[in-house]
């Protein structure tokens, strides 16, 4: 199965990845110069994150100077019992909703966060403490927060994600089946699921009718097995070499992406949260040749 070239995006994690395997985004150089590489590439759509100092419009003219578009973007959300914390999720989802109601980027991807101190971080990618009370307050979580982004005219999808309370197939499978498909789509990320052994492209063939948009993502699936058994955190199976650039893992990125349907048109993004080559440009311009090959 070929990519539409003009549904194929990236999310440049490569330029935001710690020294200690984790996200850090305020590694990430000037929004200019990652747009040059990324143009460079090929790419033609960027991961929607408008910045403190940008208004949607003006994020939108940048994206347009260097010939690239948006993409979906991103929610995450957490448990808590604080209101204030609870009520800035919301805030945050209304705020980013918007922002893709302005771009006219029609979907974003919602998932649990993750925290360095969590216990799934601690012990990923197996279910660790796996309770069904609190993963109905997860499911409740998602739902509410949802309603707020459809209340945008945008459709949130959700995200599994290891080192969170929604990480398993079977927690995936929980969530979809017990929240309406007018309130909460799919947005699978092949990497984060075969981590957590679950079969990405059966979830996408069993509920082909909501996946919105996906995350693609090559691994070492040996890597991930040994570090699952042998109980490794979060950080050590990152920094151990897990992700590399599309085409250069062993995931089956071609069953993934040939399992949706026909007559899909959502987004495709390209995510190597950490890259395997010595620089973040090197990476995304290896992600860039995948994509002419593929698209």
């Amino acid at each position: 199965m070929k990519i539409r070239h003009d549904r194929l995006a990236i999310n440049p994690l490569q330029w935001v990845a710690s020294a200690d395997g984790w996200i850090d985004p305020t590694l990430a150089p000037p929004l200019d110069e990652q747009l040059a590489v990324i143009r460079d590439t090929g790419i033609k759509a960027l991961h929607t994150a408008v910045p403190g100092d940008l208004t949607a419009k003006d994020y939108a003219a940048k994206l347009a100077a260097y010939g690239i578009s948006p993409a979906p973007g991103y929610i995450a959300v957490r448990l808590t019992d604080d209101d204030a914390e609870r009520r800035t999720f919301r805030e945050t989802a209304a705020r980013v909703a918007g922002h893709h109601a302005e771009l006219g980027v029609d979907t974003v991807f919602l998932a649990m966060g993750m925290a360095k101190d969590a216990e799934r971080v601690a012990r990923p990618a197996v279910g660790h403490l796996a309770d069904q009370g609190r993963l109905e307050r997860v499911r409740d979580l998602l739902a509410e927060i949802a309603a707020i982004v459809r209340a945008e005219g945008i459709a949130p999808a959700f995200h599994p994600h290891v080192g969170t309370w929604a990480e398993t197939e079977e927690e995936t499978r929980f969530v979809l089946d017990t929240v309406d498909a007018s309130v909460l789509a799919f947005g699978p990320d092949m990497g984060h699921l075969t981590w957590a052994g679950a079969d990405a492209t059966r979830l996408v063939r069993d509920y082909a009718d909501r996946v919105a948009s996906v995350h693609i993502k090559d691994l070492d699936l040996g890597l991930a097995a040994r570090a699952r058994e042998a109980g490794w955190d979060y950080r050590r199976t990152v920094l151990a070499g897990l992700w590399s650039e599309p085409g250069h893992g062993n995931a089956d990125i071609e069953g993934f992406v040939g399992a949706l349907p026909d007559d899909f048109d959502g987004w495709l993004i390209v995510e190597v949260d950490r890259g395997a080559r010595p620089t973040p440009e090197e990476s995304v311009r290896l992600c860039g040749e995948w994509a002419a090959a593929y698209a």
